[in-house]
């Protein structure tokens, strides 16, 4: 990287800025006029005063407050020579070389000279080069050297990487203190899968100096969710492990939990929720689920779905108008919400949500109008593909470019499809299903934007009119719709590779036009109309891994013809997942006092009293 002065920006003025600075570094090398020497341990620079007072807050505040305007001689301390000319370059030149190997200490340097372009620039450097075998060290630097906002971007890139961080070879996890690793683990936001992971890492840390480091093991296990992990993995992983029945501290705390577990379990004894053990972390993804209908009205709302407690909630930004049968894509950190009707007219405009500032705003509309429109993002661009405008459905298909906030026409498609669903795999775009304005379509086709062109694949094993069709793992998954005689809740899954299909097991109730979107490895399908064509509150997730459908938390209220996209990488993520203060104070209180006291019901699991 190269960091430029502003006085090298475009203008009238840049060219001859530029032949100054290049006078005025030929001037130096050649060590005329130079009205100072700086010597750093046993180098000498010389050097105009003028030129560093002019780049460097520091060294003019040294020349002319703090010496005489005939001293010569200046012994700079606590740098080494290569940065000194590094940062002497940049006086005369407004541009410095900026390495891996050179940008911490020219970014300390810089500070310390309040030249901040180099500060700014290192920063720059250091967050795009971050990863999981350098998080933890960097982030180390910029507390201890007090970067506040550098240290934030690299907290949250850790807190987001943590399953990564641990499974590292490079040991990054190992350079944590005990109360550096604390503040990590009691974090909310600290994004894992499983609290297996967190015990895996603490783990990790110990084995990794355990004559000075298992003495911590309490403090860290206190900090796990431990009632977030199961039955099983409490007793075969954790109460098994050597360290843990070693210390009767922590075996004492890890029984209790699971007695607590237990006994809120068979009682439904509140919320578990609001116990600090089972306060749920914040997840890496929310599924957001916007407008539609609720029997005769069109939706305003936009709920959103927090899968670490199950629960809905409903955003306070609600659209600005009701849309149904739209799209939404979610892209660069936007929500848009394209096409549809707002229940009077079909729609060729497009918002899109700002989730960090939660403003809308339009930006330029497509072509058609596309009620019943089926939209998908592919290499930054967001595609909008068929519907109706009312008086026949479309065969066009168009993308949309942020950038230049343009529309283009792409190749139609083989078939007249409203109401169809699409999903990218393989740098594709498949799209199955719909209606083409009379009859419910068994077909779906494939778009390759490199040659422009759509190709038929194999059909589904029955038409499906308002389907829903999301990719995961090489595979495409479409379920509900209707058939032309019933609305389904049958499923099916899509194998590229073979173009092939297998029947899925049927979902617990009809859905037809409803939202989908993948969190965590499942599969969820949201709201949509059952066999009487009512809207429904429905939501359940399949689990590819047990072939299995489930019940989940169901919306507030009914809705059908909405749209789904999931979300994640928000700097502000937990104004999008279910606020974990807002448990019943009086059951935190009871669990605390419980966990000290012990004074619960115990109960014998595998032969082991708890």
């Amino acid at each position: 990287k190269e960091v430029a002065s502003p006085t090298q920006s475009s203008g009238f003025h840049s060219q001859h800025f530029c032949n100054m600075a290049t006078v005025q570094e030929e001037l130096r090398l050649a060590g005329l006029l130079c009205d100072a020497f700086l010597k750093v341990q046993d180098v000498e620079f010389q050097i105009h005063k003028i030129i560093l007072c002019e780049c460097s807050p520091y060294f003019e505040a040294l020349f002319v407050k703090r010496s005489s305007p005939n001293q010569r001689d200046y012994v700079i301390d606590g740098v080494t020579p290569v940065i000194m000319e590094l940062i002497i370059q940049f006086a005369y030149t407004g541009s410095v070389p900026v390495t891996m190997d050179n940008v911490q200490d020219l970014m300390v340097t810089a500070n310390h000279f309040e030249i901040m372009d180099i500060v700014q620039t290192c920063s720059h450097a250091l967050e795009e080069q971050l990863c999981p075998e350098n998080c933890i060290s960097i982030w180390q630097f910029t507390k201890n050297y007090c970067f506040s906002k550098l240290e934030f971007q690299v907290q949250r890139y850790i807190l987001y990487h943590f399953e990564e961080v641990v499974s590292s070879s490079a040991g990054q996890l190992m350079q944590l203190s005990v109360h550096e690793f604390v503040h990590f683990l009691s974090r909310d936001d600290l994004i894992v899968r499983t609290e297996r992971t967190v015990y895996e890492g603490i783990m990790k840390w110990i084995t990794n100096d355990p004559h000075q480091r298992k003495g911590h093991l309490c403090s860290l296990i206190s900090k796990m969710r431990l009632c977030m992990m199961s039955s099983t993995d409490i007793m075969n992983v954790l109460l098994s492990n050597d360290l843990v029945k070693k210390d009767s501290q922590c075996r004492a705390m890890v029984t209790r939990v699971s007695r607590i577990l237990r006994y809120l379990n068979n009682h439904h004894a509140g919320d578990i929720f609001s116990n600090p053990f089972a306060r749920p972390r914040q997840p890496n993804a929310i599924l957001v689920a916007i407008g539609g209908l609720n029997e005769a009205n069109v939706i305003l709302n936009i709920d959103a779905y927090d899968i670490r407690v199950n629960r809905w909630f409903q955003l306070t930004a609600p659209l600005e108008s009701p849309r149904y049968c739209h799209g939404t894509a979610f892209l660069n950190g936007y929500i848009y919400v394209i096409g549809g009707s707002d229940g009077n007219e079909q729609l060729n405009s497009v918002c899109r949500f700002n989730p960090i500032m939660k403003v809308f705003e339009e930006v330029a509309p497509m072509h058609f109008c596309r009620v019943f429109v089926s939209v998908t993002v592919l290499n930054g661009l967001i595609f909008a593909m068929g519907g109706s405008d009312g008086q026949m459905c479309h065969r066009s298909a168009e993308y949309y470019l942020p950038e230049s906030n343009q529309w283009t026409l792409i190749a139609p498609m083989h078939e007249r499809r409203g109401a169809a669903s699409s999903t990218v795999l393989h740098e594709k775009i498949y799209i199955f299903g719909g209606s083409n304005g009379r009859d419910p379509l068994q077909s779906a086709e494939c778009y390759n934007p490199q040659t422009n062109q759509w190709t038929r694949i194999f059909d589904m094993s029955i038409p499906r009119d308002g389907c829903a069709a999301v990719a995961h793992k090489n595979l495409v998954y479409v379920v509900g719709g209707f058939d032309g005689n019933e609305h389904l809740s049958s499923a099916e899954v899509y194998h590229p590779l073979t173009d092939s299909w297998a029947v899925l097991p049927s979902m617990g109730s009809r859905h037809t036009a409803p939202g989908i979107g993948v969190l965590d490895d499942r599969i969820f399908v949201v709201g949509g109309f059952d066999d009487r064509i009512h809207t429904i509150r429905a939501v359940e997730c399949f689990d590819p891994m047990l072939n299995l459908w489930s019940d989940v938390r169901d919306l507030y209220d009914s809705c059908a013809a909405l749209s789904c996209c999931v979300i994640h990488g928000l700097p502000n993520m937990e104004d999008y997942t279910f606020n974990r203060d807002s448990l019943p104070a009086g059951l935190r209180s009871w669990m605390a006092q419980s966990l000290k006291t012990g004074e619960l019901p115990g109960f014998v699991e595998n032969g082991i009293k708890i």
